[in-house]
């Protein structure tokens, strides 16, 4: 699958919901958000039938994101099957990490090997603070769990917030000490709320300084060019890495290997384009994979060069992750 700028896509993230067991600040209102009705929702047929014919075309890793994923009843069948498809290389999740320590042997037992937790903060209070729900120790209970029970990496990501976490990096670098974890600091991007990130966001320079001056010099790790736009380091010493996703002060636009799946059933070629391409009115009206396969290719025909960010905010229109699929 390559698109009009030569761009290799063979990884396609998957939104399994829109629903949310938090309430982060940057991400929705306390109340919540109108939820997608859940008949609009793909279902696992039509998911496995999407990554089935997508895998014939080169993808070959698969993310399962939210919302919440892990919310999703009989997820575990689910990634069973998609591990299953000729082609399909790496099945991996994201997840908040609420529900994960009941979940995490199962989801072993299925397959999946490697998994994401998003935690932005070690300190209970400003988890409680900052999510809006006061769980922080069932999340770790989680992380624990996870390892215990096999997976390798565990990716802890650190969405970094100016006057919110930006005073913790170091504690969470300590953890690569004392675990395998590779924790992945990533810049805010800027969802729903222009003016709240532009209070928040954070470059990387100083934490890296900060970084380098407690413990040396960050070794680079060598990836291979399927492994995403993190740049990871090690520490010496170190069980785990320390990775960092520019996001927004260095994009990885002219290398973007990913499209997106949306919980409705629209492939979202870019984060923050507004074209879409619909698969369920298709999926549901008797279409035969080459309907669904030309839809694929007119995907791919649409995803812009760069993300465009730097248009000017009161043009651009903004959704929520919960929405689109982190």
């Amino acid at each position: 699958m390559i698109d009009a700028y030569r761009r290799n896509i063979t990884y396609l993230r998957v939104s399994l919901t829109d629903r949310c067991n938090l309430r982060c600040t940057y991400c929705m209102p306390e109340e919540g958000i109108a939820w997608m009705p859940t008949p609009n929702l793909l279902t696992d047929d039509e998911i496995v039938r999407v990554v089935a014919i997508t895998a014939r075309h080169g993808l070959k890793k698969v993310r399962l994101t939210g919302g919440e994923p892990l919310i999703r009843s009989g997820l575990p069948d689910l990634v069973r099957r998609l591990c299953d498809l000729p082609g399909i290389e790496e099945v991996t999740l994201t997840t908040n990490g609420v529900l994960l320590a009941a979940q995490a042997a199962a989801l072993y037992a299925a397959g999946l090997r490697r998994i994401n937790i998003s935690l932005d903060t070690l300190r209970p209070e400003t988890f409680a603070a900052t999510v809006r729900r006061d769980l922080f120790h069932q999340v770790w209970e989680g992380i624990v769990v996870a390892e215990r029970v096999g997976f390798d990496p565990i990716k802890i990501n650190v969405v970094l917030q100016q006057g919110i976490n930006d005073t913790e990096v170091l504690d969470f670098v300590r953890l690569t000490f004392k675990t395998p974890y590779h924790i992945r600091f990533i810049e805010q991007m800027p969802c729903a709320d222009w003016e709240m990130w532009r209070r928040v966001y954070r470059p990387f320079s100083n934490a890296r300084e900060a970084i380098e001056s407690t413990w040396g010099p960050l070794s680079a790790v060598v990836l291979d060019a399927e492994s995403g736009p993190a740049e990871v380091f090690r520490l010496s010493g170190a069980r785990g890495t320390v990775g960092f996703i520019h996001a927004i002060s260095h994009d990885f636009c002219d290398r973007c290997n990913r499209i997106r799946l949306t919980a409705d059933g629209k492939i979202r070629p870019c984060l923050f384009s507004e074209m879409v391409v619909d698969l369920r009115h298709a999926l549901r009206s008797g279409a035969d994979d080459e309907v669904i396969e030309g839809l694929l290719r007119l995907a791919l025909t649409i995803k812009p060069e760069y993300h465009e960010l730097d248009m000017i905010p009161q043009k651009k229109s903004l959704h929520t992750m919960v929405n689109i699929g982190g």
